[in-house]
This record gives C-alpha cells, sequence and structure tokens, in this order.
C-alpha cells in the first residue's frame, strides 16, 4: 500500500491536491490512476486511507476517507547518539525511522566532538520523510543537534526508561542478562562514540538515573548499536525483561 506524506492542513481535509516531487512519486513512479487507493500521512501519527480522483499532467486530485492505521509503535522511543559520519547519519536516521524511533538527537560527546554540517539537518529530515513513506509509519521521527552533553537532563526529560550503551558493562558487571523490564510510556537508549564514553561521562549517565547496557565482545559502529537497541526495546512488550546477550 502506497504511502504519502501530507501537510497537516491538507491531511485535515476533504480532498488534496498532489504537485511536484509528491506528484511524480505517486503518477509516475508508481504509476496510480484514477480509482487507486492509498493512505496518506501527516507526519504527527494521523493516517487516513484515500481515493485518486483527478490525475492530469501535472498535478492529482485525492479524496480523503475514513482514518487508517498508524502502524507507528506506542512506545515512543528516543535515541541519543554521538555524532556519527555523515554518511552513515543518514543510514542510521533511515533505518532508525523504518523501525519507528520517535526522535534521533545527536550528541556531542569527548571521543566524538564531531558537527553536523550546514544543511544536514534539512537533509537527515528529507531522509526521514522518504524512509517513512517506504515503510508505511505515521509519525517522523524528530531529528536534532548537535547537542552538548551538558543538554541530556533536559532532553531526558519525561523518558521513565532510560538505559546507555556500555562497552564496560560485560561479564561480571550484573548487566550482561538483559536490560530490565520496559515501561508502557517510552524512554531513551543513548549510544556513544566508537572510542567509548569517558569515566565521567558514564558517571554522568548513571547519576541520571540510565542504565548501563552491554552488547556483547563485538565492535559495533555507533548506527549498528542504534539499532540494534531501538530493534530490542521497541519489540519487547511493556512490563517484559528484555534479553539482548546472554
Amino acid at each position: 500500500m502506497t504511502t504519502l506524506i501530507l501537510p497537516p492542513e491538507l491531511f485535515a481535509g476533504e480532498r488534496a491536491s498532489v504537485e511536484g516531487e509528491a506528484y511524480r512519486h505517486l503518477f509516475r513512479a508508481r504509476r496510480l490512476a484514477v480509482g487507486d487507493r492509498l493512505r496518506v500521512v501527516d507526519g504527527r501519527g494521523g493516517a487516513r486511507w484515500a481515493v485518486v480522483e483527478e490525475v492530469d499532467r501535472r498535478r492529482g486530485s485525492l479524496r480523503l476517507l475514513a482514518p487508517a492505521p498508524s502502524n507507528d509503535p506506542s512506545y515512543r522511543l528516543e535515541l541519543l547518539v554521538a555524532t556519527p559520519k555523515r554518511e552513515r547519519a543518514g543510514m542510521l536516521v533511515e533505518k532508525a525511522t523504518e523501525v519507528g524511533v520517535a526522535a534521533i538527537r545527536f550528541l556531542a560527546c569527548e571521543r566524538g566532538p564531531r558537527q553536523l554540517g550546514p544543511g544536514t539537518l534539512e537533509r537527515l529530515g528529507r531522509v526521514a520523510a522518504a524512509a517513512l513513506e517506504q515503510c508505511g509509519g505515521a509519525r517522523l521521527p524528530e531529528v536534532s543537534g548537535v547537542h552538548h552533553f551538558g543538554e541530556l537532563a533536559a532532553l531526558l526529560s519525561g523518558r521513565p526508561d532510560r538505559w546507555f550503551l556500555d562497552t564496560g558493562a560485560g561479564p561480571g558487571a550484573g548487566t550482561e542478562a538483559g536490560w530490565g523490564e520496559r515501561g508502557p510510556v517510552g524512554g531513551a537508549a543513548l549510544v556513544g562514540p566508537e572510542g567509548g564514553w569517558t569515566g565521567a561521562e558514564a558517571e554522568a549517565l548513571a547519576a541520571l538515573g540510565c542504565r548501563p547496557v552491554w552488547l556483547g565482545d563485538r565492535v559495533l559502529r555507533i548506527e549498528t548499536a542504534a539499532l540494534m537497541a531501538a530493534g530490542a526495546l521497541l519489540l519487547a512488550p511493556p512490563g517484559d525483561s528484555i534479553l539482548v546477550h546472554r
């Protein structure tokens, strides 16, 4: 089923006109025709069915119908991630959108002080939008940063479940059996740079109520570790113990 993101003001109406890149996507690439059904979303979690009413050489017209499933996880997970290289940031945003992450926030860490170049957040927003249409979700993740490490207390506000990936939390540290229980509301998973958190950063995270988690002996890149965390947390039923590594 084809999914199209509409601006909220069009999503709320009875009909929507489709032009430009969205027109090319629907009627040139996907070859939709009059009478075909699709699903439209507002990027905020709303979804509706729609039907193509009219198509000409430059625009199409959709009639918007009843609500449709959002296909979004009920659990709102945010990823707070040390800033990776530019090309890896795009891959991370794409895949995190596909699995249903609510936000991706890039962090400047002591061992990973990278900054995003001009226009990068805008580009990553387009990556997220394309991924959302591809996977059939309804809620666009918020992509922000680069945030200073000192902003963490504010960024974690309202996220009762908090974890941070820690290569030092291996066998004998009491965390190798899993992540503990996941609540019903939402949480945050923090992923450090490939050099690892500094001792001071790990202490600060623990002071903020973040639980250390170990993913095993392999050295993972930032985006790989982040996606493993997202998959584990979003697939676990609320209240269950989340087992990642034994």
